[in-house]
């Protein structure tokens, strides 16, 4: 049996389950690419500029290591668990599909409302089920396009992206 006892300047114990659900909830910001939820969280944690720097370097090999050892959806499910564990009060980044309202997203972006529209993407690390959840919407609206307006759209995004026209394979 080993036993383990606590130094006077360590963290309790639940602390650092705290600290690891957090540096999950930055990892996974950091996966998805969401860099507003990731320095949004990065800076309510840390104060110090060169903490910061560190933190993402760590961050950053991390999302190596969780990259190489796990399979994409293996990987999120792990750092989804980690983002968990910590109490209610403390993790505030929505990282479940059920959580994620890509209603109120679409109604932010009809209407113009460009805070609740970042607000929303950056209080969602995991912005897989947010984009997931928008191209459901827009593939919702799409019949209710009248005729050759898919067609305008969709040249018109080309001509501002720059991207051509590549021919489909039958």
């Amino acid at each position: 049996m080993v036993v383990t006892r606590e130094l006077a300047d360590e963290l309790p114990a639940e602390a650092v389950d705290v600290a690891k659900a957090r540096a999950a909830t930055l990892l996974l910001a950091f996966r998805h690419g969401n860099q507003l939820a990731f320095d949004r969280e990065l800076e309510r944690l840390l104060a110090d500029q060169a903490e910061q720097e560190v933190t993402t370097l760590l961050v950053w090999i991390a999302a190596e290591a969780v990259r190489k050892a796990y399979a994409p959806e293996v990987g999120d499910r792990v750092l989804r668990g980690l983002a968990r564990l910590a109490p209610v009060d403390t993790s505030g980044v929505a990282v479940d599909e059920e959580l994620v309202d890509v209603a109120e997203l679409v109604e932010a972006v009809d209407a113009g409302d460009v805070g609740t529209v970042r607000s929303l993407v950056a209080s969602t690390p995991d912005t897989t089920f947010l984009v997931g959840g928008l191209l459901q919407a827009v593939a919702m609206m799409l019949p209710f396009l009248p005729d050759g307006e898919l067609g305008e759209i969709t040249a018109e995004l080309r001509h501002r992206h720059g991207c051509r026209s590549i021919p489909r394979q039958a």
